[in-house]
């Protein structure tokens, strides 16, 4: 699967000051998205739902209750009572993100490099980073939570809370199963046949040690791989990215949040027109604003929102790595 930047942007635009050529505009649109692209890995399951142009900023999911089974059976020529629909509804706001560099007419007189491109390389860096991250951490909001177990000299404990847990407790192929064995339960759908595992590095590291592991390459093709995908263990296709969620515990062990999810459990959405837009300001746009044409900007801005929408259909396991929490840090 060709992985596309307009999971998070429709219609990426570019805002263009007076005197930059159209060449100019594509080579740094191009710019912007070729380093965002690598950071947009917790947006790509969800499900798309845009807001047209004008249409406010606030999205409706609607859900509706599924029927109970009819094992009555019928009576001969008596019309049974029917059934209502059931619908409820999810809500989500979007909120716009963005950020800018402003530079001086002396920084682009004598730098070596070329302090544009850079700029647009490193502001593509954070666009994709803080559009995944804004999803990330409503995906981490859900309730449905298992923890990895305490490995002991008597065999295992289990473990209640975060704080509770410790260097023995570690994600296994176990844990995973039992993870699936949950979403089975729930009747969550699969993606493409199979769940899907958003994990940090650093768990990978503990899961690929095992030998269920199937690496990535054995039982796809490039072209039909998610975006960091790796490899599949215990029925679970998994992607890994940094940005996977690191909590701290009392115990001062980095602890990593790793999502086992079905189709459907979230949604995403912007407005149509104001995904990912990045903005090249030259010197001398500004008017009386900059009277001696001292300073020129590069920027981008997106409008984004994610919204649980069947929290069933994911869980979170939470873990340590022995290897790995000592010195990992919260994100």
């Amino acid at each position: 699967m060709n992985f596309d930047i307009q999971l998070f942007a429709e219609n990426v635009q570019t805002t263009l000051s007076a005197g930059l050529s159209a060449e100019m505009k594509t080579f740094y649109d191009m710019t912007l998205i070729d380093e965002a692209q690598a950071n947009l890995v917790h947006d790509q399951f969800g499900q798309k739902r845009p807001i047209p142009a004008n249409g406010g900023k606030v999205i409706e999911f609607r859900k509706f209750a599924p029927l109970a089974k009819a094992t009555t059976p019928l009576t001969e020529g008596v019309t049974p009572d029917g059934k209502q629909l059931s619908v409820s509804t999810v809500t989500a706001t979007v909120s716009q993100y963005g950020d800018y560099i402003t530079q001086s007419d002396m920084l682009e007189l004598t730098a070596l490099d070329n302090t544009i491109l850079e700029s647009a390389k490193l502001l593509g860096r954070q666009a994709g980073a803080t559009l995944d991250t804004v999803v990330r951490n409503v995906l981490h909001s859900g309730t449905n939570v298992m923890y990895a177990e305490k490995k002991t000299d008597a065999g295992t404990e289990e473990v209640l809370s975060r704080a509770d847990l410790d260097e023995n407790c570690v994600i296994t192929v176990e844990l995973i199963q039992r993870a699936v064995a949950k979403l089975r339960a729930q009747n969550a759908p699969t993606i493409n046949g199979k769940y899907v595992g958003i994990v940090h590095p650093y768990v990978a590291y503990d899961l690929m040690r095992d030998p269920e592991w199937i690496d990535a390459h054995k039982y796809a093709q490039p072209e039909n791989l998610y975006e960091g995908e790796i490899g599949e263990i215990a029925g679970v296709r998994f992607v890994q990215t940094t940005e996977a969620k690191i909590y701290g515990n009392e115990g001062g062990l980095a602890v990593f949040g790793t999502l086992i999810l079905g189709d459907g459990a979230y949604g995403v959405t912007e407005v149509n027109g104001g995904g990912l837009e990045i903005i090249v300001k030259q010197r001398g746009s500004s008017g009386a604003a900059d009277p001696l044409d001292q300073r020129s900007s590069v920027g981008w801005k997106a409008i984004k929102t994610a919204e649980l929408l069947i929290e069933n259909y994911l869980v979170r396991i939470e873990s340590v790595s022995p290897r790995f929490s000592a010195s990992a840090k919260e994100n």
